[in-house]
């Protein structure tokens, strides 16, 4: 009889569908994982974009809260100035970041001639696959969520819904 070196048909598909399995088991896994970064990012950025609106505001009394994201950002080297205030990422102030895109839009109430009020979004790309909630804050900076992850098309919309953490 003669010996035999190496593996049989049968043992490398035993082999494969264990891998198979194991892998049908851990990607969902990793999908909500990487679905619960991108949130967190994006309430993160969220926050940073209230920063970045508030800093505006003071830096630029005149002109008030800033009308759009781009506003709020610049392509380094960067010099700030109203139309491009340094103070948010490049990469962020093109709206579009971890899966997420935001919006940041500043306007005049009735009667002012400077910018006092604005809110900000962010929603996700793909819904249910880069994220599952849309988030958003005004001018309270408090974050609030949107659970189904619609996008929310104004400031009242914005607060009628609820705080993030409650």
């Amino acid at each position: 009889m003669r010996k035999q070196k190496g593996f049989s048909l049968i043992e490398l598909l035993i082999v494969v569908a264990i891998i198979l399995i194991i892998a049908a088991i851990a990607i969902p896994n990793l999908l909500r994982a990487r679905m619960a970064a991108n949130e967190s990012s994006a309430v993160a950025s969220i926050r940073t974009i209230n920063t970045a609106m508030v800093t505006y505001n003071a830096n630029y009394p005149t002109v008030g809260f800033a009308t759009t994201l781009a506003q709020l950002g610049g392509v380094a080297p960067c010099t700030p100035t109203s139309t491009a205030a340094c103070l948010v990422d490049s990469v962020l102030s093109a709206g579009s970041k971890s899966g997420y895109t935001f919006l940041a839009t500043g306007a005049a109430s009735a009667g002012a001639t400077v910018n006092t009020m604005y809110y900000a979004t962010a929603v996700p790309i793909t819904l249910n696959q880069t994220g599952t909630r849309s988030f958003c804050s005004f001018e309270d900076a408090v974050v609030r969520v949107q659970p189904s992850g619609a996008a929310i098309g104004s400031e009242g919309a914005c607060q009628s819904l609820s705080p993030l953490n409650q």
